[in-house]
């Protein structure tokens, strides 16, 4: 368990990574886009906690996450910056398009679909289609 302050720091980390910004810069950043309670409570909460712990690695943690966005829907934005994160955490183009493949039986071939024209893109601009 780590404390509040860890915490925080954590979460600025962690966001600072996904959004490519300094630490000092996520805090405004994440606030323009949810507004500043959010914002913090991100920052805690998903950054401070979710991202800091050792069990997993970054690498499962973003296949993860990249999970749940997909069969969730409707989180596009989210599911952008998680493809461009996963990529930088060592999940390979094709493991990604594979997952979504996967998905499609469980969570329904339309949110799969959806998300895998989504992934494609996503990987095009970074250049790395599978």
């Amino acid at each position: 368990m780590i404390d509040d302050r860890r915490r925080r720091t954590a979460g600025l980390a962690a966001y600072a990574s996904q959004f490519n910004l300094p630490a000092s810069e996520v805090e405004a950043h994440l606030g323009s886009l949810i507004g500043p309670r959010m914002a913090e409570e991100a920052i805690c909460a998903a950054g401070g906690g979710a991202w800091d712990d050792r069990t997993l690695s970054l690498r499962e943690r973003s296949m993860v996450v990249l999970s749940c966005l997909i069969t969730q829907g409707g989180a596009d934005s989210r599911l952008r910056g998680h493809v461009r994160w996963a990529v930088r955490h060592g999940v390979t183009p094709e493991e990604i398009e594979e997952l979504a493949t996967l998905l499609a039986i469980y969570a329904g071939y339309p949110r799969a679909a959806t998300a895998m024209e989504l992934i494609r893109d996503e990987l095009a601009g970074l250049g790395s289609e599978p």
